[in-house]
């Protein structure tokens, strides 16, 4: 059990830590040399160009700069919310605002905590009473558990528990508001966007006279008259996707061999081919890997081919586009079919928000998918019970050494004792818990969703249960059981609860350890972003040749939410349920908080890119983890006071969850659809006003390629370059020329019982496609495409813009 003294140096160690960090970044932030690593998404927004004599110099000569280590801070709160907005997208500012929530909330709680409930509770005296039975420390005999079972100043605890509520719940639905507002003000201000007029369809039922793309267009064609588009089919290119990356990954090598032959080209490189290079046949890597990538390039023109020819690469989902916002609004929030599970809209999502590998997932198997996963993700939450109760072993060595005393004269030595009981518990938590968002968002994108911002939401609901039942109600049960090993053996039964009703506000020391790792030492190291900085560096050496690998090369990231958010939701937690057990915790939730919203405000303007904008679609879910912390923190409250044998007060708790869900519930009718639907008044009046603005819009042309397929626009750009190579060999001979016309017609041949897409010209010479039985060339540029150019988009031809 953490003492005063142990929790001193583990404050010092992580104080200590943090301000290493920061004066490592004050300093590495003013390089030259690291201008990529701490200022990325300017150089991405076009705000900061490459500064070529700088980067020669590598190093800064200006020692006044030296002495302004501190300017970061006032750069990054100089930036207004609006103006963060359009800088970083509204899920960013909303993100921020999680930060200064927390403060709203818990600075007048902390006040009122220290100023009432602390007295009171170093005044009871109990603890000195059970010393024989109960392990303790100093700062212990300030949490409700000093006070004397059956006190009436559990009145007093009575009455926080109501007031810190009702002020959280005021403060909650203050900011629902507000956040509902800016999402509704930013969809309405918002520039057109492809996914505002696109809903994607699953569960197409197969039709055996007619392919996939025909039935999408003759079903809403029929239902959607008056304002269907078109449709993009989607195809299953998972492995030609791979193989890309494959050969992207060899190109690598090759590239990295090149260059360090140019370098030394006196000797070749070589190699073996085993397994890292250690085992395996000696080659010479240059030519290994060319041959290697030739290979690979007959597989992926091959892959290439049977993608756009064969039939069952067409999935049974497709993009279906409207000619308006209404149109789309209402296809999307309506029920199409009268079997229920066919043809299943919903809105698309923004196009680098898709996750394109998951598309390809037949929908039977979804439901499966998703019961195996919550298998997997119930047996690693108790799995992981072990590390946990590994850790707690370590921040309680009192009860270990009544059971082991052979282990005594090791920890006695009081520096060991120290880091054991103040640092060593919260550093190992940190470390157990590295790599299970990785895990968990791998099990996310198995269950099968589309979207990134989905992904991340449902990793972010499997890391929040995993912190309630692991870190907070494990650490807590493992524990207390650890800490009070000795009165579990020789008391009797009747006993425990009483024991466990003590022992669990105690607890609170070892989450302060906790927060100081995690929330403080933590929370610096994050702005410092070692990792970024000594792989961006190691890339610089060894890979970069041109400007575009250095941009490549660049790591700046995003705000990863479906790690934050439980961790952001687990302060929550702590505090609230510790605000009136051990109201001493909250002083280190306020420091997290502060500290954090400076460093992920910077973070924010200057680092991250967020991948995708879902316009703070995730704020329902911080509001109902807020609305559970609160739930937990009365349930935690009435089984302390029931233990207590507070028999008067404790059944007034009972009133105090009934309000909290009711007022749930409230919220959730009152400002939940503005996450969830888009308002028919909304969309009619957006419409309105862009017809009058631009009557000459043409939806067909803007709407073409958005939701084309990232692989597709790889075969465009591989075709352009085509032909490309055929313009320059004819403008070199006209025997080439003669050459390339007598191959078309061979391929005109070859390719004359093939299905085949007719192309209609549109305006701005770009072409659209009709799907037809048999095709047509229409215009000799055509006649230069390869057979592999993928489907663009099919038009429903009766609507006219």
């Amino acid at each position: 059990m953490a003492t005063l003294q142990d929790l001193g140096v583990s404050a010092f160690i992580n104080i200590l830590g943090a301000f290493v960090f920061l004066l490592l970044f004050a300093v590495l932030r003013i390089q030259p040399i690291n201008d990529r690593v701490y200022f990325p998404k300017l150089y991405i927004a076009g705000k900061r160009a490459a500064d070529h004599r700088g980067a020669r110099r590598a190093i800064n000569l200006n020692l006044c700069t030296y002495f302004k280590f501190l300017s970061w801070v006032p750069g990054a709160l100089r930036m207004t919310q609006t103006e963060l907005i359009h800088h970083a997208g509204l899920d960013s500012a909303v993100y921020l605002r999680i930060y200064t929530l927390g403060l709203k909330i818990f600075l007048p709680v902390m006040v009122v905590a220290l100023l009432v409930l602390i007295p009171v509770n170093v005044s009871g005296g109990t603890l000195l009473n059970l010393r024989k039975d109960v392990m303790f420390s100093d700062i212990d005999k300030l949490s409700i558990s000093n006070v004397s079972p059956g006190s009436n100043r559990f009145f007093i605890h009575l009455l926080m528990a109501y007031v810190f509520t009702f002020w959280t719940c005021f403060m909650l639905y203050k900011e629902y508001s507000n956040v509902a507002f800016m999402r509704l003000h930013f969809l309405a201000s918002q520039k057109r966007c492809a996914d505002q007029f696109t809903v994607i369809v699953r569960n197409i039922p197969r039709v055996s006279s007619h392919s996939t793309s025909e039935a999408v267009d003759e079903f809403f064609r029929r239902n959607h008259p008056d304002h269907y588009l078109g449709q993009q089919a989607v195809y299953n290119a998972n492995r030609y996707a791979k193989l890309v990356k494959q050969k992207e990954r060899l190109q690598n090598w090759l590239d990295y061999y090149q260059l360090k032959f140019e370098r030394h080209p006196e000797k070749r490189p070589t190699g073996r081919t085993g397994c890292f290079g250690f085992c395996g046949r000696q080659v010479d890597q240059i030519d290994y890997y060319r041959a290697r990538i030739s290979e690979l390039d007959k597989r992926i023109a091959s892959e290439r081919h049977r993608v756009l020819n064969d039939p069952k690469a067409v999935m049974p989902v497709s993009f279906v586009t409207f000619d308006s916002r209404w149109g789309a609004a209402v296809c999307a929030q309506t029920q199409q079919s009268k079997n229920p599970t066919q043809w299943l809209t919903n809105w698309a999502p923004e196009p680098r928000d898709v996750y394109w590998q998951n598309l390809a997932i037949p929908f039977f198997s979804l439901s499966i998918r998703k019961f195996l996963i919550s298998i997997a993700v119930f047996a690693l939450v108790f799995f992981y019970m072990i590390p946990i109760a590994f850790v707690q072993s370590l921040a309680n060595l009192e009860g270990i050494e009544r059971v082991a005393p052979f282990l005594r004269p090791v920890i006695e030595v009081k520096v060991v004792k120290s880091f054991l009981q103040g640092f060593l518990p919260g550093l190992a938590l940190k470390l157990f818990l590295y790599i299970l968002p990785t895990v968990l968002m791998i099990m996310s994108k198995v269950e099968g969703y589309v979207s990134l911002s989905s992904l991340e939401r449902r990793t972010a609901s499997k890391y929040y249960y995993f912190m309630l039942v692991n870190v907070f109600l494990g650490s807590i049960i493992a524990g207390t059981a650890f800490e009070q090993l000795d009165s579990f053996f020789h008391d009797p039964p009747s006993q425990i609860p009483r024991t466990i009703g003590v022992a669990v506000p105690m607890k609170a020391t070892f989450f302060m350890t906790y927060i100081m790792v995690d929330g403080w030492a933590g929370i610096a190291n994050e702005i410092l972003r070692v990792k970024p900085l000594v792989i961006y560096h190691l890339k610089n050496m060894f890979i970069v040749k041109t400007e575009r690998d250095r941009e490549r090369a660049m790591d700046p990231r995003s705000i990863a939410l479906g790690e934050n958010l439980p961790s952001l939701q687990l302060y929550f937690l702590l505090g609230l349920v510790y605000a009136v057990v051990t109201p001493i915790l909250l002083p280190f939730i306020i420091v997290f908080f502060a500290f954090a919203y400076l460093v992920y405000r910077h973070q924010i303007i200057n680092v991250y890119n967020q991948e995708y904008e879902s316009a703070a679609a995730f704020w329902p879910q911080v509001h109902s983890r807020i609305i559970a912390s609160l739930l937990i923190s009365h349930v935690t409250l009435f089984g302390l006071l029931s233990t207590m044998k507070a028999a008067y007060s404790t059944p007034l708790l009972i009133f105090l969850p009934l309000l909290t869900l009711w007022f749930h519930k409230y919220c959730k009718s009152r400002f939940e659809p503005a996450f969830r639907k888009y308002p028919l008044e909304e969309a009619m009046e957006k419409d309105v006003m862009e017809h009058a603005s631009e009557p000459s819009l043409n939806l067909k042309t803007y709407l073409a390629n958005a939701y084309l397929h990232p692989i597709f626009h790889m075969f465009e750009q591989e075709d352009q370059k085509e032909e490309a190579t055929i313009e320059v060999r004819i403008d070199k001979s006209e025997q080439q020329q003669q050459h390339v016309r007598s191959s078309h017609s061979q391929y005109e041949e070859e390719t004359s019982a093939q299905t085949h897409y007719h192309h209609e010209e549109r305006s701005s010479s770009q072409y659209q496609y009709q799907y037809q039985h048999q095709y047509q060339y229409q215009h000799e540029e055509t006649h230069m495409r390869s057979e592999q150019s993928p489907p663009h988009f099919v038009y429903h031809h009766g609507v006219e813009h």
